[in-house]
């Protein structure tokens, strides 16, 4: 990994053109991270990381491990469950096509990598839309950081990733988070401010609690719009499983990246379609679990 990392220096080193701006900003960036980000924080980073390493490594190794049947089976009735009878058979279809085109290890592999990081993206983002709901200050200061983590182009990041935590899978989930994190924080502070203030006051006059308030009142009523953040978590998400697939990540982004590279492109679009299909499941399955109406559950009855 050190090699590897030193090669990546010295190839950026010599490929790197000579500045011709009154203002080295980019002097002062690649010493700051080379001089003393890297050495520094490094270690901290590399311990970081081990939770999103256990739980990828589980979640891999589970879904590799439970047979196709079984996944088929469960993926369908869950559909059913929570979206209804078109969503089921879509699933079906999808599956069984995605194990014909002989994609669905890669399959397996991605959604393992999806999971875990909407998995702490919701334990890092719900919080922090709630710290950001129940302050006008914390709102201020977590607003200008969502904004850079939004605009700033993925590959920007991918160095100093790649930097501070090598190469791999979990550098590539890391990535993923930074990328996927912002509209769960945005939307879970918009569904808590959203509440009517009634029902807050409401709650107040019977005795109950700020903590209360928050689990019993503000959170159910915000449930569809947080949902809402989580669906638009996951399908950013999806969407770095290519650009996730140039630091080391496998599964359908190293097939779509590998057709890419050979000029394949039919391999490569069973790898765009292996991501299509499983998107177009996830995102209806998350919408409909956000949406408690009537005819939702009438629907998948």
């Amino acid at each position: 990994m050190t090699d590897s990392i030193s090669t990546l220096r010295a190839i950026t080193d010599l490929a790197r053109p000579s500045h011709y701006g009154a203002l080295p900003l980019d002097s002062w960036i690649q010493d700051f991270v080379k001089g003393w980000l890297v050495p520094v924080l490094r270690p901290v980073f590399r311990v970081m990381q081990m939770p999103i390493q256990m739980l990828l490594d589980n979640l891999q190794g589970m879904l590799l491990a439970i047979p196709f049947a079984v996944i088929l089976v469960l993926v369908v009735l869950g559909a059913w469950r929570a979206a209804g009878r078109g969503v089921a058979i879509f699933a079906l279809v999808s599956l069984l096509l995605l194990d014909w085109i002989g994609i669905w290890r890669e399959t397996m592999i991605t959604l393992a990598m999806i999971i875990t990081a909407v998995v702490f993206c919701i334990i890092v983002g719900i919080p922090a839309g709630i710290l950001a709901a129940r302050s006008d200050r914390a709102a201020a200061i977590i607003r200008p950081i969502l904004d850079v983590m939004q605009t700033i182009p993925s590959f920007v990041y991918l160095v100093p990733i790649v930097m501070l935590f090598g190469v791999g899978m979990v550098p590539a989930v890391i990535a993923t988070i930074i990328f996927a994190l912002p509209p769960l924080v945005r939307l879970t502070n918009l569904g808590i401010r959203q509440v009517q203030g009634e029902l807050v006051e409401a709650g107040r006059a019977f005795g109950s609690t700020s903590r209360q308030i928050l689990w019993e009142i503000q959170l159910p009523l915000a449930l569809r719009t947080i949902m809402t953040g989580v669906n638009q978590t996951l399908m950013l998400a999806l969407s770095m499983a290519v650009i996730g697939a140039l630091i080391g990540a496998g599964g359908l982004g190293l097939i779509v990246n590998t057709g890419l590279g050979r000029l394949d492109v039919g391999y490569a679009s069973v790898g765009g379609l292996g991501i299509v299909l499983m998107a177009i499941i996830l995102d209806r399955v998350t919408q409909a679990l956000g949406d408690n109406s009537p005819d939702r559950k009438r629907a998948s009855g």
